[in-house]
């Protein structure tokens, strides 16, 4: 970015690339590479693939790095493709590619995530679509109820309250292993239609026991696994969550709601809440435009009083500075 730039913003120095402190752990600037599923695992392993993809990023000078969407459980891949982190195997293979984030002066940042019943899908470049048979290494993936994410995916299996505590658990112990691996920020995946999210929503959720209903069933889930998260990686590890602030679908999640999400996260001791929409249904109407989401950063940072990151269409130096400058992320 070139001084004359920079002489615009405020005071003549550029915020976007000031220093960001959350907890123990100084990210270099404001800029943060967002999660981006590459479907080139085998067995959840990363490989040469991740560790260039994500390294040239820190080479680049990003901030913060993260990995893609990394399932905490083998049913909890997107694709047979994706990323994992469920086993000691899992933290082997990661150790060199968040060494590598970190020598370049990036943070490097895990995204733990659990996909539910938009799992065991063909990558997206397959000459087929929808879910994957378990005769091509698909399985029966799960969610709060049995309906499918549409029509040629997998039915899933409802949780029960075993399989809820399982998947509490499995993301505790995912935390535990990505910062055995030297990954110095977690952020749990409660966005895009992925399990966490389909708990959260009135548009997939229709269970009648203590984690549907009522707003605060539907969040129980979620809150549980923050809860889960946050003690096994002790107090200097920021934790961060991922939302979908809206489902851009009447009667679903409004941005209201994520506010009352947000302030609850931030009481368990989540530090930033990364503030992303939709995913769930695909009836949404999205309005997508330059920064069609930070309104939703914008306002859970204003009325839930927690640090918030914007994602969306945001592509000039110019609207990124201002941005962070005014306040709305």
């Amino acid at each position: 970015m070139g001084a004359g730039r920079i002489g615009r913003y405020r005071c003549g120095v550029s915020l976007l690339f000031t220093p960001l402190r959350l907890r123990a752990v100084t990210v270099r600037n404001r800029i943060a590479m967002s999660p981006m599923c590459q479907y080139s695992a085998s067995d959840g392993l990363p490989n040469h693939w991740h560790l260039v993809h994500l390294g040239s990023r820190a080479v680049g000078g990003a901030g913060l790095v993260f990995t893609e969407a990394t399932a905490v459980t083998p049913e909890g891949r997107i694709s047979p493709q994706d990323t994992g982190i469920w086993s000691d195997a899992h933290v082997d293979a990661w150790r060199p590619v968040a060494a590598f984030l970190a020598d370049q002066g990036a943070v490097p940042a895990m995204q733990l995530a659990h996909a539910g019943f938009k799992a065991s899908v063909y990558r997206p470049w397959s000459e087929r679509t929808g879910g994957v048979p378990d005769a091509e290494g698909g399985w029966t993936p799960v969610g709060p109820g049995t309906e499918p994410f549409t029509p040629g995916y997998r039915t899933p299996v409802a949780l029960d309250a075993s399989g809820i505590r399982s998947v509490v658990e499995a993301f505790a112990a995912a935390a535990e292993r990505a910062v055995a691996a030297g990954f110095q920020v977690v952020e749990v995946h409660a966005a895009h239609g992925y399990l966490l999210h389909e708990f959260l929503s009135p548009l997939s959720n229709h269970r009648t026991d203590s984690y549907g209903g009522a707003r605060a069933g539907r969040m129980r889930l979620t809150l549980e696994v923050v809860r889960a998260v946050r003690a096994a990686v002790g107090e200097d590890v920021p934790v961060l969550t991922r939302v979908s602030a809206t489902d851009w679908v009447e009667g679903g999640l409004t941005a209201d709601d994520t506010v009352v999400l947000a302030r609850e996260l931030a009481a368990l001791g989540v530090d930033l809440i990364d503030c992303s929409s939709g995913g769930l249904n695909p009836r949404g109407s999205i309005p997508v435009g330059p920064g069609y989401q930070v309104p939703f950063a914008a306002q859970v940072r204003r009325e839930a009083g927690v640090p918030t990151a914007a994602v969306g269409l945001i592509t000039e130096p110019e609207h990124a500075e201002e941005i962070v400058a005014s306040g709305q992320a």
